[in-house]
């Protein structure tokens, strides 16, 4: 007897197609949710890469630029009011009020310093939400993936004991197939949730020491222009 019951669980596909086939719809909506969030996180993973990637090489361009003696209005009118990189904006923002700040006459409009600040601080809270846009999906991911999971799991053991119950029959053949199906739920969830914390991770350090960069460069544009109102 057990050796037929070996046998006959020898003979059940244990594939993934076939788990889910297998699966109750309630299951199999789960495992599809966690598929589809797996595959959103690492197109949001890669795409935040190549972005961050860009960021940091646009303001290492423009820092070279930035500090080769190249007088600050000439930098300006090449790359215009509305520039492309990230670094790029700060500079623009920082130099278009310090434009608006000069009466007709010449002379500086009082608070010129506290305008040009504000004006930086804003172009680095636009950039700032550009970096963070799709993290925090990976943190819901991250946290939630593995009880969706876990709640497919559940319920496919539940099911698994309704169809022990109903056939009245315990053996290996009867009871792998459901446990089988519904521990696939749990491992999906964990498949989706590991790599979306660790990126999440790792992305959000990545994204503060890119902000950090334009900050510091922001302080140092800053320094700059006061030694000039000054003068």
């Amino acid at each position: 007897m057990e050796t037929e019951t070996l046998q006959a669980a020898a003979e059940i596909d244990f594939s993934f197609f076939a788990l889910f086939l297998r699966a109750t719809f309630t299951v199999k909506l789960v495992m599809l949710l966690l598929i589809a969030a797996s595959i959103w996180s690492w197109a949001i993973i890669i795409t935040k890469h190549m972005a961050y990637r860009r960021a940091r090489a646009d303001a290492e361009d423009f820092d070279r630029k930035f500090w080769s003696g190249e007088p600050l209005d000439e930098l300006f009118d090449q790359i215009g009011p509305n520039p492309g990189g990230s670094a790029e904006k700060v500079f623009a923002s920082g130099m278009l009020e310090w434009r608006r700040s000069h009466r007709p006459d010449g002379g500086l409009i009082a608070n010129a310093q506290s305008r040009i600040d504000r004006s930086m601080d804003v172009a680095i809270a636009k950039e700032g939400e550009e970096l963070n846009k799709g993290l925090s999906f990976l943190a819901t991911v991250a946290s939630t993936a593995p009880f969706v999971g876990l709640f497919g799991t559940v319920w496919g053991i539940m099911h698994a004991f309704v169809e022990i119950a109903q056939q009245q029959n315990t053996n290996l053949a009867v009871v792998a197939p459901g446990i089988a199906e519904a521990l696939l739920a749990t491992g999906l969830g964990l498949l989706a949730a590991i790599p979306a914390a660790v990126f999440y991770n790792k992305l959000s350090v990545d994204s503060d020491n890119i902000l950090a960069s334009y900050e510091a460069f922001a302080d140092e544009f800053a320094t700059i222009l006061s030694r000039q109102l000054d003068s």
